[in-house]
Formats: structure tokens, C-alpha cells, sequence
């Protein structure tokens, strides 16, 4: 059974009420980020089905995390798969130290058999994970396939599927909402997958639209700022539909929407991607791609094990994804 609202509230210790605003995003709520991490996390945890813990023990690992751990507020994704890879490393009595962004440096003074990566990290980088920890595995990038494991998603397939069901459901007029990320050292810009399968899929039919092609950040923020500016610039010819490169921005562009009083999804439909847990508590309840983040945890904390005791040769896990069909399309 789903955990409910309730349940999030009397878990976390604070009103339904406080659960409901932040799950939405509710910006004029006046709540600090801990409280705001504590909502986040316990709607994460009760959605994990929790496992027997085996009593073996491996040597220490640390997760390593390229956000701060207050941009992880702003992209639940990443928060979702960390999560994952805590349990998992209960379930293999494995001592664990995470790491965020701001104290990398830290990294150095522990005594390390293994790094798990979690995020966007360049060949550099790796190096230098490598020079801290033996085993090195990385989550939700690929950096070098044939000398670091790794677990990541298949983007262009998630695409194809979203636009796939806009057709089928009639839609000719399909937007995209989305964003660019960077190696945290600025040295390359990162192209993103969803992107460019949206514009090869609809340039191959005839149907791109490239004034109806917003880039930003992957937050609520920019969703809504983005949205805003599509329902400025497109007036009457804005799609019947868009696809939200994540979550976030798909929360942020129904807000939006919502205040400009175009009606979802009756006027105009939106799939993200992510299925992050608050998706199905915000109105309408989101259509989504469901990644599976705990499972992508999880395979890390797995191939992490195989490295430490036995296998040698690199191997990259791609998860499968599915679309979850809720309220926001049509």
C-alpha cells in the first residue's frame, strides 16, 4: 500500500498540512531545509520495501555525492538514489560516509576500500576518486565504461516511449521543457539524451517545433520560469502538450499553468521523468517516467561488493524505465 500524506506527516513529526506544501513546492511556506530534507527523505524511505541485512562485512565505502546537500533539496532524483544506496548498504553490513560536494576534500583523510559516485563526473574527476579509493563505481554517469563500473539510465529509449503516447493520444503540437548540466570543474558542458532524442524523434516526423524548446535547470524554479515564458511567447500557439525533462521542472511548469489559468490537462498536457515521490501527491498527480533510482542505489552497492571481493572486469548496468500514467495527461 502507498504511504499516504499522513503517514509522511507522523513520521516526520509535522503537520499534514506542512507535508502537503512542501511536497508541492509551496515557495511562501516559511519552513527551513531540514525540515524540508526530513519531509523528502521519509517520503522516499516508505516507499522502499525494507530487507533482511546479511551478517558478513566488507571494508568501508563512501558514497560521494556531486550536489551540495542543499541543491539536493532542489532535484529529488539524486536524493532518491543516495537513499537507495543506504539501504543497500544494510543490507551488506557495509560501513558507509557520505560525502556532498562542499567537503570532497574530506575524502582524503578516510580510509576508503570503495567509492560510489552518484551524479556527473568527469574522466578527471575519476582519477581522482581513483587515487582515493581502489574500487570506484558511479551512478548515473559513465565517465570511462572500460576501467570504472558503472549504473546508468536509458534516456533516449525514456524519450521515445513519452512521445510515443502523446501521438497516440492525438497530440500534434508536443513542446519540450528542459536543461543543461556542467562537470563541476566547468571544463565540458554535458549534453543531455533527453534532449537530443526529443529533437532527432521530431525532426525524423516532421513535428520540431524549435520555438517550442525552453532550456534551463533542472529545478521547480526554472520549470516555472520557463513555462512562463512559453505561455508569453506562444500565446495561442502553445502545445497541447510537453515533455518536463524531470520532475522538478514538470512540479514547476504546472504551477505555472495553474496561475496563468490554462487548464491541465484539459488545455494542456505534461509527462517528466523521474517519478520522484512527491510526484504523485502534488494536483494533478503527475504522469511520469518512472526511473528507478532505489534499484540504480541498490545495483551500485551490489557492483560495489563484486569489485571488492572477486570480479576485475568493468561492467555497466543500464536500468530499465517505465511510464507511469496519472492525472497531468491526456
Amino acid at each position: 500500500m502507498a504511504a499516504t500524506i499522513k503517514d509522511i506527516a507522523e513520521k516526520a513529526g509535522v503537520s499534514i498540512a506542512t507535508v502537503s506544501r512542501v511536497l508541492n513546492f509551496d515557495e511562501t511556506l516559511s519552513v527551513g531545509d531540514e525540515t524540508k530534507k526530513r519531509i523528502f527523505e521519509v517520503a522516499e524511505e516508505l516507499s522502499y520495501k525494507k530487507r533482511k541485512t546479511k551478517k558478513s562485512l566488507v571494508p568501508k565505502i563512501a558514497i560521494v555525492h556531486w550536489y551540495t546537500a542543499l541543491e539536493e533539496l532542489n532535484d529529488l532524483y539524486y536524493m532518491s538514489i543516495r537513499l537507495g544506496i543506504e539501504e543497500r548498504a544494510k543490507h551488506h553490513n557495509l560501513q558507509l560516509a557520505t560525502y556532498f560536494y562542499d567537503d570532497f576534500e574530506e575524502i582524503n583523510q578516510d580510509q576508503l576500500q570503495g567509492i560510489i559516485a552518484v551524479g556527473k563526473f568527469s574522466r578527471q574527476q575519476a582519477e581522482e576518486f581513483k587515487k582515493a579509493a581502489r574500487n570506484v563505481v558511479f551512478v548515473d554517469s559513465s565517465p570511462d565504461s572500460e576501467r570504472f563500473d558503472s549504473v546508468i539510465v536509458d534516456f533516449e529509449r525514456a524519450t521515445e516511449r513519452v512521445l510515443d503516447h502523446f501521438i497516440a493520444k492525438g497530440h500534434t503540437e508536443i513542446g519540450y521543457i528542459g536543461g543543461r548540466e556542467t562537470y563541476r570543474e566547468h571544463t565540458e558542458k554535458l549534453d543531455d539524451q533527453r534532449e537530443e532524442t526529443f529533437i532527432k524523434y521530431m525532426g525524423e516526423r516532421n513535428m520540431l517545433r524549435e520555438d517550442a524548446i525552453f532550456i534551463g535547470a533542472f529545478t521547480v524554479q526554472d520549470g516555472h520560469r520557463m513555462m512562463s515564458e512559453a505561455i508569453t511567447k506562444l500565446g495561442d500557439n502553445l502545445p497541447t502538450a510537453f515533455f518536463a525533462a524531470n520532475d522538478s521542472i514538470a512540479i514547476g511548469s504546472i504551477q505555472a499553468l495553474h496561475e496563468k489559468g490554462i487548464r491541465v490537462p484539459e488545455q494542456v498536457s505534461i509527462i517528466g521523468v523521474n517519478d520522484i515521490s512527491v510526484s504523485k501527491y502534488i494536483f494533478p498527480s503527475l504522469t511520469t517516467v518512472k526511473v528507478y533510482t532505489e534499484v540504480m542505489g541498490e545495483t551500485a552497492v551490489d557492483l560495489m561488493v563484486e569489485r571488492i571481493t572477486e570480479r576485475k572486469i568493468a561492467k555497466q548496468v543500464t536500468i530499465a524505465t517505465k511510464l507511469k500514467l496519472r492525472q497531468s495527461c491526456r
